[in-house]
This record gives C-alpha cells, sequence and structure tokens, in this order.
C-alpha cells in the first residue's frame, strides 16, 4: 500500500509540473514569441521526463487510479478563474516548483539519484520564473511604443516644456539625455521627467545611466555602446526595467541580442546632426535588423535622421517603432510634429 501510494503522489505531481512547464512554453513561445525562454522551458520539460524514466513508467500507470481519487472534484473558490494570460503563468510558476518540490521528497523514498536530479530542476524553475518576469513585464510596456521621442537638454523648463509638448503629441516613449547636468541636477529634472510621462501613460527612459534611472524611478534606460552592458545593468535593477541598447550594425546587433535587450536601437538610418562623425547604417541594415530580430522576442527601434519626409522609407523596411530627436524637439511646435509623425506610423500599420 506505502508503494502504491508513492507510485501515485509521483505520478500526479510529474503530470503538474508537466502541464504547468507546457502553459509556461506556450506563454514565451506565443506571447513573448522569445526563442531562447522558449527553449529553456522545452528543455526543462524533457529533462524532468528524463529523470522520471530512472523509474517503472508502467508501475506509474498501473498505480495511477483517477476514478478512486478523493482529490478529484475538489475545488477552491476561484481555483480556475483567470483574468488572461499573465494570470495563467503566474499560476503556472506556482504550481511547478510545487510539484518539483512534492517530486523530489517522494522520489527520493524510490530512486535518490532520481529525487537529486529533480531537486536540480526545482532550483532552475524558480530562475526560469524571474528571467520570464524580467523580460515579459518590460517586453509587454515596451511593445506599445510607435513614436519614441529624445529630449536632448540641460535645461530644467525647456525639458519640462518639451516633455509636455510630446506627451500632448502623442509620443508613446520618450528618453530623456541631459548629460551637461551634475548628478544632483539630473535626479531632480529626471525625476519631475518620469513623474510628468507617468501621470500621461508614458514610457520614460532615462540615457546612459542605470542608477538614475532607477534613482527616478523610470520605465528604462537606454545604454550606449560605451556604457554598463545590459547584462550587468539586468543584475542591478531593483524592478523589472526596459532596457535598450544602441547598434549601428549588424555585428554589433549579433552582439547586443545576446545580452537580452527589450529592445536595439538600429541606426543611424539617415545622416543626423547629432552624431554628424557617424555613417548612416542605411535601409538595407535596418531591413536585415528587423529580420533577424523576429521570433527574438526583442524590440527595435529605427533611429537617426529620421523626419515627415522620409519616414515612409523606414516604414516601409518593416520597422514598428520609429525614435525621433530634431524632428520633434527642433520643431516650432513639438506637438503638432510628434502628431503627423504618429500618424504616419498609425497609418501605415493599419495599411
Amino acid at each position: 500500500m506505502t508503494e502504491r501510494a508513492t507510485y501515485r503522489i509521483i505520478d500526479a505531481n510529474f503530470n503538474r509540473a508537466r502541464e504547468a512547464l507546457r502553459v509556461i512554453e506556450e506563454y514565451c513561445r506565443f506571447v513573448l514569441g522569445h526563442a531562447v525562454l522558449t527553449a529553456q522551458a522545452k528543455e526543462l520539460r524533457h529533462q524532468l521526463s528524463a529523470a522520471l524514466t530512472r523509474l517503472d513508467s508502467d508501475k506509474l500507470l498501473a498505480c495511477r487510479d483517477t476514478v478512486g481519487d478523493v482529490g478529484v472534484g475538489m475545488a477552491v473558490e476561484g481555483q480556475l478563474k483567470r483574468a488572461g494570460l499573465n494570470d495563467c503563468l503566474t499560476a503556472a510558476c506556482k504550481r511547478l516548483p510545487e510539484a518539483l518540490r512534492v517530486l523530489a521528497e517522494v522520489t527520493q523514498t524510490a530512486d535518490p539519484s532520481a529525487a537529486a536530479s529533480i531537486e536540480q530542476l526545482r532550483y532552475r524553475a524558480y530562475t526560469l520564473e524571474k528571467d520570464i518576469a524580467l523580460h515579459a513585464t518590460p517586453a509587454a510596456r515596451f511593445s506599445g511604443v510607435a513614436l519614441y521621442v529624445i529630449i536632448t537638454s540641460d535645461g530644467a523648463e525647456r525639458i519640462r516644456f518639451l516633455t509636455d509638448q510630446c506627451i500632448t503629441g502623442g509620443a508613446d516613449a520618450i528618453q530623456l539625455r541631459c548629460k551637461g547636468l551634475n548628478d544632483r541636477h539630473r535626479l531632480a529634472v529626471g525625476s519631475e521627467f518620469v513623474k510628468q510621462c507617468r501621470s500621461a501613460g508614458v514610457v520614460s527612459l532615462i540615457n546612459d545611466r542605470v542608477d538614475l534611472a532607477m534613482a527616478c524611478d523610470a520605465d528604462g534606460v537606454h545604454l550606449g555602446l560605451e556604457d554598463m552592458p545590459v547584462e550587468q545593468a539586468r543584475h542591478l535593477q531593483h524592478k523589472p526595467l526596459i532596457l535598450g541598447a544602441t547598434t549601428h550594425n549588424l555585428d554589433e546587433l549579433a552582439a547586443a541580442c545576446k545580452e537580452g535587450p527589450t529592445y536595439v536601437a538600429i541606426g543611424p538610418a539617415f545622416a543626423t546632426a547629432t552624431k554628424p562623425d557617424l555613417a548612416p547604417a542605411g535601409l538595407d541594415t535596418i531591413r536585415q535588423a528587423v529580420t533577424r530580430l523576429a521570433g527574438t522576442g526583442i524590440g527595435h527601434v529605427a533611429i537617426g535622421g529620421i523626419h515627415q519626409d522620409n519616414i515612409d522609407q523606414v516604414l516601409q523596411a518593416g520597422v514598428q517603432t520609429i525614435a525621433v530627436c530634431s524632428a520633434v524637439t527642433g520643431a516650432s511646435d513639438p506637438a503638432a510634429a510628434c502628431r503627423q509623425l504618429k500618424e504616419r506610423i498609425t497609418h501605415r500599420g493599419r495599411s
């Protein structure tokens, strides 16, 4: 009777863990479109199955008694209520380590080596949940960004004015560059900037500095080639941050993707006064970059010299998100410039 009960517990929790892993895998595949996280979930599922092959599979099935299981049909209020796919993911991520813990403890009585393997998988399940959360929350926040405006200024009043204009004009994300200020002033200006963006539901990003982004409670940080690596920034964050990375060519794109940023900036698309010494990457490079990013779960932003007269060329390259600076901040009516650019992007999305 004890052996039969042991195998029933193992069988039930093996099925429960595999089911949870399948939900997680499908979320990473179809919601996040993230190949690496999908592969990790799939590998975990296969390794779990491999660990259980050390036990007698015929005995596991023979001991199964669904009809006689007193737990079948028991329900807790709200047990299967899910408001959306995020709830499904959360439930699966909590169910998985619970099942693995039961498996590790009970399998110990039948096969200690199998139990040790399952225990290692439990720790990997915790890491997978964290990796998904650190990617999923920022990715979901950034996925709605179509128009991304960069404000470069050291004047608090000017920054306040431009932020308000960009919000009024429909910008989805705004990045603040104020490199000429000392840290104390950058923190004060950045904190006000973030509050303006948050009250309007606009994504706020700080240029270069992870520490200032966190201190200002910004939604994210954009990191240049000479800034802190994305992977290191991820270790420092105290909440899931949108992590952007600069790339100028396909080699830099490949290197950036290995670190798993939320999005990469691709460009310059055209010659730009912001970086006059940097040769344009060109539309062909941008087109190839968009193709390479498909299925990675990493977003993209085309940047550099984009304005009302050439934005359609960039959109035709398959770009979903457009970043501009002087086309808006240098306009006599920044809000109107934003509206015009946003309309071109949304019109292209509908066509």
